[in-house]
């Protein structure tokens, strides 16, 4: 049920509020708007409200209200009139692209999300949520905890323009925004692919020919990467500079229909509010262009108009933009060793849309191919480009334009990280575009070289993200929902510890009990036995803590383990599940030492084939295996399966129980069974180191 209403309810609900906020911006502006774009200036819409209510913690929690209320106004205003007729060749576009990036994890049966242990700012971002449509940009009144300082840290300056439909949607659902993330990611692509298909209809006469340019280049190989690893500014930012584009390309002689003032200072403005004062790359050029034309034409109180909207619609991006500027955030994105998480700077190539591997940071295997399909590639969207230009379609120019120019900009000035953002900003440009060469060679009678080229184009791109969907790391949906479960029924029980590196757990499920990490972001000290403290991402048993520094801690949130020290005395179980145990102490508190528990666990090696352990007594037992592992793994025990899990990636330290078993005593064999499916998103590429395996009775200690 949950993956049924993340992934069908929540995208069906969002899409008839940013058509509802479409249809009230239409009425406002008096100027009609293309079908296609009415999703997306909802949406645009939808920002721009958000940024304003949040920006005081007194209007917050208006948020959803006000956009339910701008949503009904612009259903109430379109009844007197037939509500507009959408192709359905666009609409078939947007949910092919939704499904192409809902397929990593709707196919693996969960409601969860990819990126995990290879970025971990989705878990900020979710802070963010939670905070920001509640309390605005105030942290006020929170006690001390991973997560206040997550927010302290970004909360003041982050732009929220890409997040805050995430949690409106958590309200309208009643689900947990980490289960929506990956569904708004598709959505955006969709609201990309509606803005692609208005831009090709200009120059591609055919819908199936259109349509495949928008699916082709909606998932571009780089923006593609980069929503498997959490890239919400990047999808939002690919469709709101490509609608900016689109309503600016009104503007020029050729065009039969007037100026949308309002709608392209609303789309200007969400994409200040998704980029912060970075979107000046893309918007000055663009805005500067249509004053230009306006003023060409006659029209000098339009620019003016245009200016004056934009100006008073990002007033809430400018409060912010000074932390923005100050020379801590700034100074990090121009610093040319900033690579975040990147292993080295991405290359410039990227931008075409094409790149072989699973790991859009590394480089592909095949070089040669690589390099012959972005050859074809990048002629065929020059084709594509000249093709546009000759017949006046401004808008498909605006967008090259735009993107390429603040892709070579970034890539020149900025940091690695903030240019490998630009790049895949720009890259569904390069792809789209190559795909109107390719039809306009076809239609020219150059149908071989024209289909040639196509199948080269697709190939690129369905060969990248094929191996990308392989390779994504999915979040352990089980795992973390026992983090939720435990942070909604332990809610102000706090503070509490984690010792394992969770910053899901920290920053998100476990905030109502102001829960810290001894890896992450803390306010209380806890250190080890030799005064240090574990570095971001490390792990240390509970034992190696100095006591005096766990009993600041009312509640421990402890990975199960079988070689895991038992909490001091002054701490018992009070909840226990699959992944996590708790214990919690009273109100007296009686400094201990964790006891390293004498468990009778046995250690064997991971190999193949079946390996011998001898058992003293008879017992209930768990097996138990340390690492990381993709695909199903499964444990049998004299040939009889008795457990399995699925792809679980963990960090530092950690174990995953594969099953219980009841042994007598004697010898007996165990062995480990991995497989997967090519279908299987997740279960391809290098593999994660995996062992040891543990075998320890039930009761412990």
């Amino acid at each position: 049920m949950t993956l049924f209403v993340c992934w069908l309810v929540f995208p069906l609900l969002l899409a008839t509020i940013c058509l509802g906020c479409g249809l009230a911006v239409e009425r406002c502006s008096r100027t009609p708007i293309q079908p296609p774009l009415l999703v997306p200036v909802g949406f645009a819409a939808v920002v721009v409200i958000g940024l304003f209510t949040t920006l005081s913690a007194q209007t917050a929690r208006l948020t959803l209200p006000s956009v339910l209320a701008v949503a009904a106004l612009g259903f109430a205003s379109s009844v007197p009139r037939a509500l507009p007729r959408i192709d359905p060749w666009a609409l078939g576009s947007a949910v092919l692209v939704f499904a192409v990036f809902a397929a990593p994890v709707v196919l693996s049966g969960e409601a969860t999300f990819a990126g995990y242990i290879k970025l971990d700012d989705t878990a900020t971002f979710l802070a963010l949520v939670d905070r920001a449509l509640e309390h605005g940009r105030s942290v006020d009144g929170l006690a001390p905890s991973s997560y206040e300082a997550a927010l302290a840290v970004n909360l003041h300056f982050y732009p929220l323009g890409s997040l805050l439909s995430l949690g409106m949607g958590s309200a309208l659902t009643g689900q947990d925004a980490a289960w929506l993330f990956q569904p708004l990611l598709a959505f955006l692509a969709s609201l990309l692919a509606l803005v692609l298909y208005q831009l090709a209809s200009p120059v591609i006469a055919s819908r199936p020919w259109r349509a495949t340019a928008v699916v082709l280049g909606a998932q571009a190989a780089l923006l593609y990467g980069y929503a498997l690893w959490g890239g919400v500014k990047e999808l939002a930012a690919a469709a709101l500079v490509a609608l900016v584009a689109a309503l600016t390309g009104a503007l020029f002689p050729s065009a039969r229909r007037g100026l949308a003032v309002i709608p392209l200072a609303v789309a200007a403005a969400a994409l200040v509010g998704v980029l912060s004062v970075g979107a000046a790359a893309w918007l000055l050029p663009t805005l500067a262009l249509a004053a230009w034309a306006l003023l060409r034409r006659g029209e000098s109180r339009r620019p003016l108009l245009l200016a004056g909207f934009a100006a008073a619609l990002v007033i809430p991006s400018l409060t912010v933009a000074r932390f923005v500027l100050g020379d801590g955030v700034l100074g990090s994105l121009r610093n040319s060793g900033e690579l975040g998480n990147l292993i080295a700077p991405l290359s410039p190539l990227q931008v075409a849309g094409v790149w072989p591997t699973g790991d859009f940071r590394l480089r592909p295997e095949d070089l040669t191919v690589t390099y012959v399909l972005l050859a074809v590639v990048a002629f065929a969207a020059v084709v594509g480009i000249a093709v546009a230009i000759s017949r006046r379609a401004w808008e498909i120019g605006l967008y090259a334009a735009s993107t390429l120019v603040a892709a070579i900009a970034f890539g020149l000035l900025g940091s690695p990280w903030l240019a490998g953002k630009a790049f895949a900003i720009a890259s569904p440009v390069i792809v789209f575009s190559a795909v109107v060469g390719c039809s306009a060679l076809v239609a020219r009678g150059r149908r071989v070289e024209g289909l040639v080229a196509l199948a080269a184009v697709a190939l690129g791109v369905l060969w990248s993200n094929s191996l990308a969907y392989r390779e994504v790391n999915l979040a352990p949906r089980a795992q973390l929902a026992e983090l939720e479960r435990i942070g909604d029924q332990l809610a102000g029980t706090g503070p509490a510890l984690m010792t394992e590196y969770q910053p899901y757990g920290v920053r998100h499920f476990l905030r109502r009990l102001d829960a810290e990490g001894a890896s992450e972001l803390r306010r209380r000290p806890v250190a080890l036995r030799d005064g240090s403290t574990l570095a971001k991402g490390r792990f240390a048993d509970l034992a190696a803590f100095r006591p005096a520094d766990l009993h600041e801690y009312r509640t421990l949130v402890l990975r199960r383990s079988p070689v895991a020290s038992r909490p001091p005395s002054a701490y018992r179980r009070t909840w226990s599940g699959r992944y996590y145990e708790v214990w919690q102490r009273g109100d007296t508190i009686a400094v201990g030492t964790a006891l390293p528990c004498s468990s009778g666990a046995t250690q064997l090696p991971v190999r193949r084939g079946p390996v011998a352990v001898r058992v003293a007594r008879p017992g209930h037992y768990e097996i138990w295996v340390g690492g990381s592992f993709r695909g199903r793994l499964s444990t049998l025990v004299d040939g009889r399966e008795i457990g399995s899990a699925r792809h679980q990636l963990s960090t530092e330290g950690q174990y995953v129980s594969l099953g219980k078993v009841t042994l007598e005593p004697g010898a007996h064999m165990v062995e480990l069974r991995q497989t997967s499916s090519w279908l299987d998103p997740g279960a391809g590429g290098p593999a994660w180191p995996i062992g040891p395996l543990v075998l320890s009775p039930t009761e412990r200690c």
